[in-house]
């Protein structure tokens, strides 16, 4: 099966690179961040690449992927700007209006920019699971392949039957589903989920994120071994060629630090060669978002 990569045409950096595939930086408002309620009010401070630093460094995580956290095209242009300062953040994948009948004026301006490597919409907050198949959303969808970018699902289980409707409906679009589509971790269930996960990995343009586990779990009382079904699912869908690393940092945090997330998928991988290990934590993340 052929693994999805970006199309912009960039050159890969090394695939010895460890890349986090998914972080966050914001400067918190509560009028911008209004998805931060009560449970998560831990998150409701400033989290910005100078935090994440050190913990990169105590991971030897070389690079990441800073990817949106709120609707809003001034968040895409700021998490720019945070990139073009520093080396550490490989790429930007931000927010545009994909409804808007003139969403290809947003993207012009952002696609220039050799560090904005893709698109990403907060589906799973949307009430309607078949969001993702209004012929406005399509529309957009559709002209992210000739600006170069890719597209990064965000959905719960009850959302992945329409985007395996949306993947199908552009095979030559790069698409990656963050978080493993969200699986009920907590309450040890394998279905429905896994039966949606199989059928989206059969469509050879899409990977996944091995991201966002522990907040799916138990916050207090997780064990490393509560996470073994669902990675193993992971790598009998996608295998190593479609797989990649990512933190879910800052969001993390509200159930572990960065340094167990890193831990959970790297000592997963430990039963493999180093080049499959090679591959998701980093040179699968490159090849895709068509790193320089």
């Amino acid at each position: 099966m052929t693994c999805a990569c970006a199309s912009n045409g960039s050159t890969a950096i090394s695939a010895r690179v460890t890349i986090d595939s998914h972080q966050h930086f914001w400067r918190y408002s509560a009028g911008e961040y209004p998805w931060m309620t009560e449970p998560l009010a831990a998150l409701r401070r400033d989290y910005l690449p100078a935090d994440l630093a050190p913990e990169r460094a105590r991971t030897s995580v070389d690079a990441s992927i800073a990817v949106q956290a709120r609707q809003s095209l001034e968040e895409s242009r700021w998490l720019l700007g945070l990139a073009e300062n520093d080396p550490s953040i490989a790429g930007v994948v931000g927010w545009v209006d994909l409804q808007d009948e003139r969403v290809a004026g947003q993207l012009a301006p952002l696609a220039a920019q050799r560090k904005f490597v893709g698109v990403r919409h907060v589906v799973q907050d949307e009430p309607e699971d078949n969001f993702m198949l209004r012929p406005a959303f399509l529309r957009g969808i559709g002209r992210l392949r000739e600006f170069g970018l890719t597209y990064d699902l965000l959905t719960f289980p009850r959302q992945l039957r329409a985007a395996i409707a949306v993947v199908r409906r552009f095979p030559e679009q790069p698409f990656v589903l963050d978080h493993l589509g969200k699986p009920f971790i907590k309450r040890g269930e394998l279905s429905p989920w896994r039966e949606e996960f199989r059928e989206l990995a059969r469509s050879p343009n899409v990977m996944c994120k091995l991201s966002g586990m522990v907040t799916e779990a138990d916050w207090r009382a997780w064990k490393p071994e509560d996470f073994r079904p669902y990675l193993d699912e992971a790598w009998s869908a996608f295998g190593e060629d479609r797989l990649m690393f990512g933190s879910d940092w800052p969001v993390c945090t509200l159930a572990g630090n960065y340094a167990q997330g890193h831990a959970l998928v790297a000592d997963f991988l430990t039963q493999f060669a180093e080049p499959a290990r090679a591959k998701v934590m980093g040179a699968n993340a490159s090849r895709f978002y068509g790193l320089k």
